[in-house]
């Protein structure tokens, strides 16, 4: 592979990346002088949950993507797509989440509950060229994609690979990870890379299974340093315009976030991450913070041990019951600050199905909140997850 190639081949979701030294779990066939590449992973998750708002579910969570990348014009072309059936494997349009909130679901918010992504959750042409030894320039135009705005979204980051939940912080962090209508320029320098990107900021609407077209009306920028092939981190800002469609107002977020990936002997890798989000609305002029640490540790003998946990500051947890977000707003306040925090387990049974590595996993979160809404919650809610995984086993 050309230089460009190889740049193109280690984008994640839209222009994200993981450290170099990751060893994604993809395949990569060639089909004459193209270079294909294939990643996919399901989870069946069986999920129960304690305390007054708590639910249960079994429900799939999956993703597909493939790539074809061929040498033109002193650089390389790549055309992406990444599909889901989530729309058809999580029923009722949620799975429940304790003190997840974003989007809707029949018309109302959706509170304690991860909404599912959209059959197309990637649609786009990249084309990359050097400039020079060190140089690559970098277009990257997508009827759904994924802006220059905040870390690799957690169903493709290395250190949440074994984790099938999203996380509470996805609206604060990596939401805009399926966008319409998304043109994106980047420039990248030996270690340091610089992008812009403008897109339509609203987020998917209920019908999960078509591409919603709109204007061009939010922008972001992200500067990524790769100080070696271990580290990468990022500092990322945009104005998302409108994204939530039952809250008025824009969203002006920002981003940090540092990540590592160690290369172990067993062809495995360890890798962390470090997240801060913060939202501001232009309508409440809230300003509301999360922070993720999150890693995934391979032992030998196809075991992973997984951690995350998080601080968010929630004020949509009552917006599905206006009348006590009404009541609570004038006693308590509106926002309240949730932590959760997570341990779990995967298991993969070698050779059980060829061309897949199969898993078999659980996942307990513990959380704190404020004593105002634990009438509401319960003291001590919890949340378990049993999971079969299922990931298309990477080769050449």
């Amino acid at each position: 592979m050309n230089q460009g190639a190889m740049y193109l081949m280690n984008l994640a979701s839209g222009t994200s990346m993981n450290p170099a030294s990751w060893p994604g779990p993809m395949f990569m066939p060639q089909l004459g002088s193209w270079n294909l590449m294939l990643m996919g992973q399901a989870f069946l998750v069986d999920t129960q949950q304690s305390g007054p708002r708590a639910g249960d579910k079994l429900y799939s969570a999956n993703w597909f993507m493939a790539a074809a990348e061929h040498s033109a014009g002193g650089g390389s072309f790549m055309m992406q797509v990444m599909l889901s059936l989530d729309p058809a494997t999580i029923t009722e349009r949620f799975y429940p989440e304790l003190f997840q909130t974003g989007e809707t679901a029949f018309g109302r918010p959706i509170v304690d509950g991860q909404h599912p992504h959209n059959f197309i959750m990637g649609l786009g042409f990249h084309y990359a060229r050097p400039l020079g030894d060190d140089t690559i320039v970098e277009a990257y135009v997508a009827a759904v994609g994924d802006p220059a705005l905040g870390p690799v979204a957690f169903p493709h980051r290395a250190s949440a690979f074994e984790i099938p939940q999203a996380t509470l912080s996805h609206h604060w962090q990596d939401s805009t990870h399926i966008a319409d209508d998304v043109v994106t320029l980047a420039l990248k320098h030996k270690w340091l890379r610089v992008e812009a990107s403008g897109f339509h900021g609203a987020e998917p609407g209920e019908n999960r299974w078509t591409i919603e077209q709109g204007a061009i009306d939010s922008w972001s920028a992200r500067l990524s340093v790769f100080p070696s092939g271990n580290w990468m981190a990022q500092v990322s800002a945009g104005r998302v315009a409108h994204p939530e469609r039952q809250a008025p107002g824009d969203v002006v977020r920002s981003t940090a976030s540092l990540h590592y990936t160690r290369p172990m002997l067993n062809g495995e890798s360890w890798s962390s991450s470090l997240i801060w989000g913060r939202d501001h609305s232009t309508f409440t002029h809230r300003n509301l913070n999360s922070y993720l640490v999150e890693s995934l540790l391979p032992i030998h003998g196809g075991n992973f041990l997984t951690g995350r946990l998080e601080l968010v500051d929630k004020d949509e947890l009552f917006s599905d019951t206006p009348d006590l977000e009404a009541r609570l707003d004038r006693t308590a306040g509106s926002t309240f600050r949730i932590g959760a925090y997570t341990i779990g387990a995967t298991h993969d049974f070698a050779h059980l199905v060829r061309g897949v590595e199969t898993g078999i996993g659980a996942n307990v979160s513990l959380y704190s909140l404020p004593a105002a809404i634990q009438p509401y919650y319960g003291s001590r809610p919890r949340g378990f997850n049993v999971f079969l995984r299922l990931r298309l086993k990477p080769g050449q």
